[in-house]
């Protein structure tokens, strides 16, 4: 990146210097930040709820805002969950807590100027402690300030109009001093999204527990050609087996890791707990060829990247079928895998225990052509799940790095990741884009759904698990396993999004793909995925559970129905 390289020159003594500076300035940066001490409080004739200070934290009823950064101060305290239409309109009635000692309050003003916020000149008393404190989402950013209260019942604010939020209320010795947090404006999470377990509305899945740690990462057996780690595939479970098909990022020894992503291989690996994971064997393996010319052209390797293996049991034709996404890779242009094409392969062996393989390609079923939409982008057709909806077949297909139009092809394309469906009599095909592509499903999320992964709850739900897009890489997007739900598999719903961190050990910075939802009984599933640590090269695979909630799955049902 740096074409200039500057050499300095650093003594034992400079270096021992700036370590003791270093070590010193973070005792001092983390003495600083600690969580400030909460009081306790109560809501006098009201039915506001409160909340729990945290990430994710669910910040007013009647909206889909919650907090998705925090200064550490604030952490733990207890906030009032306030109504956000009347407070926006101004027609709140007055909410009264009741202090059991003097305290201080913490309010949360938002940075834009208009009737529907409160705005900071408008507050008697209070002291700005936190510039830039609290980053909710689809919102303005947000300073704290400090006002403090005796004991015993008080009107909070009796005269103010417009939306503020209470973060907390701390001891009234609380030393509160001030600095910018600098955290990032909530608008760059837009539009919002459902978090589930911080919202109005019951969880569909309560997260009861997994590993604190990767369950297959860098040095286990099996990991030693694989320089990169994992992303995407799927896991199934037979009898008491499972076998997962991840994309491993193979890339080459004392290569840079941009290869990792183009050098892919297909493993079989096999667990009898989801947990403690063998390598079984190799797939599929990618060229690893870069492309000679920057279009769609015969004369590129086009299956130079192996992304995406699907494996789906044909009960008809008795076998297991393999769906799996080739891409051309371009060196120079974004994104630089272009041009996917899904193939279809069937395994040699009959029967359900044939999940092994070996495997034979039958040929490309979905690929860039005359049915393509500009949509589908430079990097599309980029995934395939089939799944069965009535007397038809169903596949979602998806598309990303999107044209404007015809005339931006080859390489003049933009961002979005896009799902839609395609159709056919049978698992072999033809398939067909529905309804021509024209549109992708933007009911989900309106520009990021990536690999989702299709099966059916109890009650004849259907599920389609997904990649919820990162929180990283210049994106503001939920970090999350994402889920949508659907009555008949063509319309499908607003996501959820699975906040695995609050029950287990959060070990990524990037959450990536779900490979699978598997039952085990006792309305318990497990979710093996794949995330992003940034510290490391490697992407490992994660493993969770999450409990169905059976009350929650009929009335999602009914409110489909209505619909």
């Amino acid at each position: 990146m740096f074409k200039n390289k500057i050499k300095y020159h650093f003594t034992p003594l400079t270096i021992t210097s700036v370590l003791m500076f270093l070590i010193c300035f973070q005792f001092s940066v983390t003495a600083q930040n600690k969580a400030w001490n909460p009081a306790p409080f109560e809501v006098i004739k009201s039915d506001y709820k409160t909340f729990k200070t945290t990430q994710y934290a669910h910040v007013f009823s009647g909206s889909k805002h919650n907090i998705v950064r925090l200064a550490p101060e604030l952490k733990g305290l207890q906030g009032v969950e306030l109504p956000l239409d009347t407070y926006k309109s101004g027609t709140n009635s007055a909410l009264k807590l009741k202090f059991k000692e003097n305290v201080v309050l913490l309010i949360g003003i938002f940075q834009e100027n208009g009737s529907e916020y409160l705005q900071s000149n408008k507050l008697q008393k209070a002291k700005l402690v936190l510039e830039n404190g609290v980053t909710i989402t689809g919102l303005p950013p947000v300073n704290v300030y400090a006002i403090s209260f005796a004991k015993g019942t008080q009107t909070i604010l009796p005269d103010a109009k417009g939306l503020y939020a209470i973060l907390g209320v701390v001891k009234s010795n609380q030393k509160l001093e001030f600095r910018n947090a600098a955290l990032p404006d909530g608008k760059l999470w837009n539009p919002t999204f459902i978090v589930e377990g911080f919202s109005d509305e019951k969880p569909l899945f309560e997260i009861i527990g997994g590993e604190n740690k990767p369950v297959v990462d860098e040095g286990i057996p099996g990991t030693e050609e694989n320089q990169g780690g994992f992303e995407g595939g799927r896991v199934v479970k037979v009898g008491d087996n499972y076998h997962m098909f991840p994309t491993e990022r193979a890339g080459e020894k004392g290569v840079d890791y941009y290869y990792d992503r183009v050098k892919t291989k297909i493993g079989h690996w096999t667990s009898k707990d989801a947990i403690h994971w063998k390598r079984e064997a190799t797939i599929y393996q990618a060229s690893g060829t870069y492309a000679v010319t920057e279009d769609d052209n015969p004369m590129n390797d086009r299956r130079a990247a192996i992304w995406s293996y699907m494996p789906v049991f044909n009960e008809k034709a008795n076998k297991w079928y393999g769906y799996y996404l080739a891409y051309t890779v371009s060196k120079e242009i974004e994104p630089n895998h272009s041009f996917g094409r899904i193939w279809r392969c069937e395994s040699t062996i009959d029967g359900i225990n044939g999940i092994g393989g070996p495997y034979k390609d039958m040929g490309i079923i979905m690929e860039p052509g005359l049915d393509s939409q500009p949509w589908e982008g430079r990097q599309g057709v980029a995934s395939f799940f089939p799944y069965q909806a009535g007397d038809k077949w169903l596949g979602f297909y998806s598309g990303a790095y999107p044209f404007d139009s015809w005339a931006d092809y080859p390489k003049k394309s933009g961002k979005g990741w896009f799902v839609a469906l395609a159709e056919s009599n049978s698992l072999e095909g033809p398939w067909k884009r529905r309804n021509k592509g024209i549109k992708p499903i933007k009911s989900i999320h309106p520009f990021f759904v990536e690999n989702p992964i299709v099966s059916q709850l109890p009650n004849g739900l259907y599920i389609a698990i997904f990649d919820g897009g990162p929180d990283g890489w210049g994106h503001h997007l939920p970090n999350m396993i994402g889920y949508s739900l659907s009555k008949d598999g063509y319309q499908w719903s607003e996501a959820r999004y699975l906040p695995i961190e609050t029950k287990v050990n959060k070990w990524w910075d990037i959450m990536r793909t779900p490979l699978c939802l598997i039952p085990e009984g006792n309305d318990v599933y497990t979710i093996v995925y794949a995330a992003i640590d940034l510290k490391k090269r490697f992407h490992p695979i994660g493993m969770v559970k999450v409990k169905l909630n059976k009350e929650v799955m009929q009335s999602r049902l009914e409110e489909l129905k209505k619909e």
